[in-house]
């Protein structure tokens, strides 16, 4: 078809003035283009504009960013915005400016002409919003300029970066508290959408937010398929797992930066459009692989850690972990990065012993306090439970943020695949012996060699052919074995001693079991089960009829010419939902347009013509369409 040309796409007149009075469910309509708010983000809202402070625990994709957003363009001044990463910060900008919001930013990669525009703006009162980094927030200078300024609210955003028992600690968070002396009155508000009960309130402590409203949402999100494989060969289980995820975006998380890079050269070597992405890459480079990934679909992302925190792009439709993160709370928030926009989503985590020997090596290596040391294990066993259930994985991953959920979720592995259990106390009974009669000086590889009677210069060296385990776990394989020995150092019968090169030893309750005193059962591991069995994927993201699904191409075009012109993802312009929306209702008219969700005043002014342009053209009479969809 041909490409209809933009109705308006330069900058509109500002937002007019608002101030205290504005109700907030006219901003969501008419800036927004959202007709109601979702869960508690009403009363958060309206709380807020009040004058109260918040700590907001919401999911990923739940709407956060709503509940700071509407109440500093309701509120009379600039709303300061604490966000940790450039990348956050530039994305939330273009998508506010994308509904006509007055908002700027203040970071290290903007030019000298940028910065000063921005600070000319807030001197001036011609901000709604502000975002800035923590570091940049307490330099003395811009904290004068704020005290010439008129502020409707201070909102800390990741506000888990300021707890020590948080995966992403910030040490420049904790200097945020100094805010609540330097502005009285002003309401502050921290969200996150992943902290357990010791970052919750690590949060109202060092933050100063002691008299805050505390606003818990769930931590569930159902659109999300979880599901944990036992690795074996990761390179081919991930090609599985892509195969039918053809053309879709994804994030790939690998534990080091050379997994990355030969992970994504496999997937290029195999015609998939993959970028790496670590620290070790020039800053350049990462910073155009990054809005590669947000501003073109299809494109897989290899990734460390170092990828992801705020990332907004809402269509990433899987998140595959090729080694074990370290925490819940850090597996919580890289799989939340999947299905922003509410449509069907899967993960896959693979892991195995050696996952677990290098996580616990980490952590006992690492130069933290003890008590930081003890948090980190903790955090690491509840992953590791939540890997090894045999029951619903989303019931074992909402417990861990204290959400009891009554019944299985049907939308996991576990749950459409339900796992066998054996008894397993005579092969943890040879496992643990085989350590013992070591002199528990030795790790799983060479214990599975007893096991299995393997000829081997270690076993001839230590003369461990002689032991009365040698060659007694022959009914098994290799695979099995290691299944074994994981979930008994899971199941804490079995500690590992990372001193002494990781060798296996028997705990308390390994000392039961090995006298009979205990019983243990063991899930069992179907090696042959292929990732796309495990994690299949949903069959239709979007649910359309075959008429509507060609206009739903035709506005997916359009929406591609009008963010190219602009140099802004896709999903700025319109999000995937919205033009879902449109291609069922097919709008005739602007009045007509405003009940689509997502089309507030500004994007109505800038490209419903081009909408309704793209309908009309779609329902020319020599056009295909009969006016019935299948």
């Amino acid at each position: 078809m041909a490409i209809v040309k933009p109705a308006s796409c330069g900058d509109r007149s500002p937002v007019p003035e608002a101030d205290p009075s504005d109700q907030p469910s006219r901003v969501l309509k008419t800036i927004f283009g959202l007709s109601g708010f979702r869960g508690e983000q009403q009363a958060i809202i309206e709380h807020v504009v009040a004058g109260g402070d918040a700590i907001v625990l919401m999911p990923t994709g739940g709407g956060k960013s709503l509940c700071y957003q509407i109440p500093a363009i309701c509120r009379d001044g600039v709303g300061i915005v604490v966000s940790p990463l450039i990348a956050l910060m530039r994305n939330q900008v273009d998508i506010l400016r994308q509904l006509g919001v007055r908002v700027a930013t203040l970071n290290s990669s903007l030019t000298g002409g940028e910065r000063q525009k921005a600070k000319t703006a807030l001197r001036d009162g011609k901000l709604d919003l502000l975002y800035v980094a923590p570091e940049r927030l307490m330099m003395p200078d811009f904290l004068e300029m704020l005290d010439g300024a008129r502020i409707a609210l201070i909102a800390i955003d990741e506000a888990h970066c300021v707890s020590q028992w948080g995966h992403d600690f910030r040490p420049e968070y904790l200097q945020i508290a100094d805010l609540a002396a330097r502005f009285p009155g002003v309401p502050r508000i921290a969200l996150t959408a992943t902290a357990d009960r010791q970052t919750r309130e690590d949060i109202r402590r060092r933050l100063k937010l002691d008299n805050a409203r505390r606003f818990l949402a769930s931590f569930d999100r159902p659109n999300i398929r979880y599901a944990v494989m036992p690795k074996t060969e990761p390179r081919r289980q991930l090609m599985s797992f892509l195969k039918t995820r053809q053309g879709e975006s994804g994030i790939v998380y690998c534990l080091s930066r050379k997994s990355v890079d030969e992970s994504a050269a496999g997937l290029q070597a195999s015609g998939i459009r993959a970028l790496a992405y670590h620290a070790g890459l020039d800053a350049g480079i990462r910073s155009r692989h990054q809005d590669a990934f947000l501003k073109e679909e299809g494109l897989i992302l290899v990734a460390t850690i170092a990828f992801g925190m705020g990332i907004d792009k809402p269509d990433v439709r899987f998140v595959a972990h090729l080694d074990l993160p370290g925490s819940l709370e850090a597996y919580y928030q890289e799989t939340g990065r999947a299905g922003r926009d509410g449509l069907p989503a899967e993960t896959l985590l693979l892991y195995g012993m050696q996952d677990l020997v290098l996580r616990r090596s980490m952590i006992d290596q690492s130069q933290a306090p003890p008590e930081i040391k003890r948090i980190e294990r903790a955090k690491l066993d509840a992953l590791l439970g939540v890997c090894e259930t045999s029951s619903c994985r989303r019931q074992a991953l909402l417990a861990h943020f204290g959400e009891a959920r009554a019944e299985p979720c049907g939308n996991c592995d576990t749950c459409l695949a339900p796992v066998e259990t054996w008894d397993g106390l005579i092969a943890a009974q040879k496992a643990m012996s085989a350590a013992r009669r070591t002199g528990e000086r030795f790790g799983v590889g060479h214990l599975i060699d007893i096991l299995l009677g393997a000829n081997t210069d270690k076993i001839r060296r230590f003369r461990h052919e002689r032991l009365p385990t040698f060659g007694v776990g022959k009914e098994f394989s290799r695979q099995v074995w290691g299944s074994v020995f994981r979930q008994l150092i899971v199941q804490g019968a079995l500690s590992v001693d990372h001193d002494h090169f990781g060798a296996l030893k028997l705990t308390p309750r390994g000392e039961q079991i090995l006298r009979g005193r205990e019983g243990i059962s063991f899930r069992r591991d179907h090696a042959t089960r292929t990732a796309a069995a495990t994690v299949a994927k949903t069959s239709e993201r979007i649910d359309l009829g075959k008429n509507d699904a060609q206009l739903f191409a035709m506005l997916k075009a359009e929406r591609a010419y009008l963010a190219k012109t602009q140099n802004l993802p896709g999903y700025v312009i319109f999000h995937d939902e919205t033009l879902v929306a449109i291609a069922k209702a097919r709008p005739h008219s602007l009045v007509e347009l405003a009940t689509i969700p997502g089309m507030g005043t500004t994007k109505i002014e800038r490209y419903g013509m081009n909408v309704i342009d793209v309908i009309a053209a779609f329902e020319q009479p020599d056009h295909p369409d009969d006016g019935m969809d299948d």
